[in-house]
């Protein structure tokens, strides 16, 4: 993304152990980022140091801010979604806060069963900014990707100024974007956002499964599509289009 005159990307890494994931950031002054050196800037994390994966970094009223998905504390069990204040691109500046945890029957499909992991994870991931007239939202991944319940539930700011505050983020009680058997996508999620080029249309990237129960592993596709907007403000992501349906280029 492109911040401050700069562009960055945001990734997870570990060292081969899942417990050990964290969230990088790489920088380039380039403007044009297919030119100039890509140099790592380090790990971006708050003081707790935990277990994180899925930033995305926002500027809102002048301030950077970056969301992200990590654990409460040090064992695999649950994915919450927590934010904080970024000093700059790649620092984080004070305590990370939870605005987002696992906790309706949609947010909570999937069981895992390995030697590191207990037998149930509850999953809120790949948290996504979205601003749109004065309104902002942030969009999120929720069950496990390995089922076909994964899919994209909504958070709205509903505060005066202060991201930080958790009670100021509002969940939508169902999610906003589902697979559709009629039209064989299945397990749509961990999605991002784009505009045209000349900034009239919004567009959805997600990816997603041709077949029931592909798991999160060796079959997924990126697909993207257009999306409007609800009379009240909200997004309207519609149903996911079936594959080979030809659609018009942003």
């Amino acid at each position: 993304m492109f911040l401050r005159g700069k562009w960055y990307v945001y990734f997870a890494a570990d060292d081969g152990k899942n417990m050990h994931h964290r969230i990088y950031v790489l920088e380039n002054s380039s403007r044009d980022p297919m030119h100039g050196d890509w140099q790592l800037k380090g790990k971006v994390s708050d003081a707790n140091d935990k277990w994180a994966i899925d930033a995305d970094v926002f500027e809102f009223k002048h301030q950077l801010y970056i969301a992200w998905s990590g654990w409460e504390g040090d064992k695999n069990g649950e994915q919450d979604i927590y934010i904080a204040r970024m000093k700059n691109p790649w620092t984080i500046e004070g305590e990370r806060v939870r605005i987002s945890k696992p906790e309706l029957s949609w947010e909570t499909k999937g069981d895992l069963h390995d030697a590191e992991n207990p037998p149930h994870v509850n999953v809120n991931e790949g948290p996504q900014f979205l601003e749109h007239d004065g309104r902002l939202f942030i969009v999120y991944s929720a069950s496990g990707c390995w089922t076909d319940a994964y899919a994209l539930g909504m958070l709205s700011f509903t505060g005066n100024g202060n991201l930080l505050d958790s009670s100021a983020w509002q969940k939508t009680k169902e999610p906003v974007f589902v697979g559709s058997e009629k039209n064989g996508v299945y397990a749509p999620g961990h999605n991002s956002f784009f505009k045209s080029p000349d900034n009239k249309e919004y567009w959805i990237l997600y990816h997603a499964n041709s077949k029931a129960l592909q798991g999160c592993g060796l079959y997924r596709s990126p697909r993207a599509q257009m999306f409007t907007w609800n009379a009240d403000g909200t997004p309207n992501f519609g149903e996911p289009v079936k594959e080979g349906v030809e659609i018009v280029c942003p």
